[in-house]
């Protein structure tokens, strides 16, 4: 445990775009446990996908791409895509042997000996010349803060503890959160439950029609420009709208998702807004997205007085070493892909000692 493993890159989690990260550093030989690691601290194969609800079937995922050399096949749409894809992500390990270790808590990455990179975690420690950070965003669940909180009497969860809609059969819910899970767990939940209320800080903005390519690249650049000035991310689908299908345009006609806007306190019994109106609830369900995962990067003081990490492709300004996949611009599946392409081609640069490339 106490012994130091020397390897040229560390990849750290083994979602999409730690799996793609691994792929290319494959292809361009890099061998695994000699040139590269994978350290992932889920229980086992299928990144975020794994905890997700189990009501969250795979028909109902929005734009979920192959991994780049292996398409997703023949997948059931009526199975929870936990499972569809959780063993998808398990056939690409091993036809690719990625040798992915987990569970393995990556719990500081600091300055090391050498101009290398000390990687502590539960499994002991690496000496890496450089390291592609890959730990999404799961496990850091967005709690927002309102008065009175602490004094609700129902129940508070958030969108990352959900496990389906029949638990809320016969309760009041609130739902908080104006992205694609708010509009799913209340498209779910209005079967079951005595009432929903869909409440949110701006009014949701629907998308009609199809997602083109050019569409999308304007929704990368928005993001992107934010990471380079060093501002924390926003996701990609905060700048897209919510796709208008058929599912939602029935929630829209039935009421299901007619919108309130956002509460200012809470009561022991419910919300109340600033005119003096109360609602009273059993359960307030936060579908309030989440946050980058970058704790443990802490030590190596990356992030900019704006509250992000400034990157440049997928390179962190402040430190060459490190690369950032599957964050900011990044964050689609479609986007990791390419950010572990890119990625590994800017570590093959900096390991032989050439300039990096602008991005």
């Amino acid at each position: 445990m106490n012994s130091t493993h020397e390897v040229d890159v560390v990849v750290v989690g083994a979602g999409q775009a730690g799996l793609a990260a691994a792929h290319h550093l494959r292809r361009s030989g890099f061998e695994p446990d000699r040139g590269f690691v994978v350290l992932d601290h889920s229980p086992g194969p299928g990144g975020a996908w794994q905890f997700r609800w189990p009501s969250l079937t795979y028909g109902k995922v929005h734009g979920m791409h192959a991994l780049p050399g292996m398409e997703l096949t023949d997948a059931d749409p009526a199975r929870p895509s936990s499972e569809v894809i959780g063993e998808y992500f398990a056939r690409y390990e091993r036809a690719f042997d990625l040798r992915v270790r987990r569970p393995v808590d990556v719990r500081a990455v600091r300055e090391g000996a050498g101009g290398r990179l000390r990687v502590e975690s539960s499994a002991g420690v690496w000496a890496a010349r450089a390291l592609i950070n890959a730990t999404g965003t799961w496990d850091q669940p967005f709690w927002p803060r309102y008065p009175g909180q602490e004094t609700f009497r129902g129940r508070q969860l958030h969108t990352a503890q959900y496990a389906g809609p029949q638990e809320f059969a016969g309760q009041r819910v609130i739902v908080v959160g104006g992205g694609a899970s708010g509009t799913q767990h209340l498209l779910e939940l209005a079967p079951y439950a005595a009432a929903t209320t869909w409440v949110t800080r701006r009014p949701p903005v629907f998308r009609e029609g199809p997602f083109d390519e050019n569409a999308g690249r304007a929704a990368v650049a928005l993001v992107e420009e934010r990471v380079r000035q060093g501002l924390p991310p926003r996701s990609v689908v905060s700048v897209t709208g919510l796709p208008l299908n058929d599912a939602v345009r029935e929630g829209l006609r039935d009421g299901v998702l007619d919108r309130r806007p956002m509460f200012d306190r809470i009561t022991p019994d419910g919300v109340e807004w600033r005119d003096g109106q109360r609602l009273a609830a059993d359960v307030i369900l936060w579908a309030t997205g989440f946050r980058a995962a970058l704790g443990h990067l802490a030590p190596l003081r990356l992030r900019e007085p704006g509250g992000g990490i400034r990157v440049e492709g997928t390179r962190a300004v402040a430190d060459p070493r490190v690369h950032l996949v599957g964050y900011g611009p990044s964050a689609s599946t479609v986007g990791a892909n390419r950010a572990g392409r890119a990625a590994v081609r800017d570590i093959r640069r900096l390991l032989a000692g050439e300039p990096a490339v602008a991005a």
